[in-house]
C-alpha cells in the first residue's frame, strides 16, 4: 500500500492543498497538529504506525522531513524505525527515496548520517548556552539549588535557571534523555517541571 502522510501545524492552516493526493495514493492521512507532538502520538500518525506494524504499508510519501518529527532527533528515530520495517520513504521536496526498488539507497544513508551529526551539534550548542546562562546567573548573585530544610512555591521553582531551561526544551519537544544530556539533570526533575508546566497551562485556559 502506498500512503501519503500530511501534517499542518495550526488550526488556521488548511489541508485543502492536499486534496489532490486522494487519487494518487491508496491512502491519504492528514494530521492538523503541532510538530512538537511526536509522530507516533498523533492521531493519524498512530493509525499509520499500526498499519506499518501489520505489514500493510510498502511506501510512505511525505512533502518534507519535518512532517515526520518534532525535531531532528525525533525525525531520525522515526526514519530508523521505518527502515527497520522496510518501508520505502519518499521525500518529495528532495526527490529522494530510502529504498527504491526495495534496495537501500546509499545517498539516503549519507543524508541520515549528516542529520545525526547536525543534531549532536545542536544538542552541544544548547548545552553550552545553558552553562553560560547559569554562570551569568551566579555572577549576578544568584544561587543554584534550594537551601536545606526549606520548601518553595511553584513560581520560585519555575524561576530557577535550570528549570527554566528544562521548560524551554520541553516546549521545543525534546525527549527526557535529550534534556538530561543537555542540562545534566535527573528524570524526576524533568517530570516535576513537566507537571508544573501542565498546571501553568491549565490555569491559563
Amino acid at each position: 500500500m502506498r500512503v501519503k502522510y500530511n501534517r499542518v501545524s495550526t488550526l488556521q492552516q488548511s489541508g485543502d492543498r492536499f486534496t489532490v493526493d486522494q487519487t494518487n495514493y491508496d491512502l491519504v492521512l492528514f494530521d492538523k497538529i503541532s510538530g512538537s507532538v511526536p509522530f507516533k502520538e498523533r492521531e493519524k500518525g498512530l493509525e499509520l504506525t499500526n498499519l506499518i506494524l501489520k505489514g500493510s504499508v510498502s511506501e510512505l510519501v511525505v512533502e518534507e522531513f519535518s512532517r515526520l518529527g518534532r525535531n531532528t532527533g525525533d525525525v531520525i528515530q522515526t526514519l530508523e524505525w521505518l527502515e527497520e520495517n522496510e518501508v520505502n520513504v519518499v521525500v518529495r521536496n528532495l526527490g529522494l527515496q530510502s529504498r527504491p526498488n526495495g534496495k537501500k539507497n546509499p545517498i539516503w544513508k549519507m543524508i541520515s548520517s549528516v542529520m545525526s551529526s547536525l543534531y549532536e551539534m545542536e544538542l552541544e550548542n544548547i548545552k553550552e548556552r545553558t552553562m553560560v546562562g547559569r554562570q551569568v546567573y551566579v555572577q549576578k548573585g544568584g544561587k543554584l539549588g534550594r537551601p536545606e530544610g526549606t520548601s518553595e512555591s511553584m513560581k520560585r521553582f519555575m524561576e530557577k535557571p535550570k528549570n527554566k531551561e528544562i521548560f524551554k526544551l520541553l516546549e521545543r519537544g525534546l525527549k527526557y534523555s535529550e534534556i538530561q544530556k543537555v542540562v545534566g539533570c535527573s528524570p524526576n526533575l524533568i517530570k516535576k517541571v513537566k507537571k508544573y508546566k501542565s498546571t501553568i497551562f491549565d490555569s491559563t485556559i
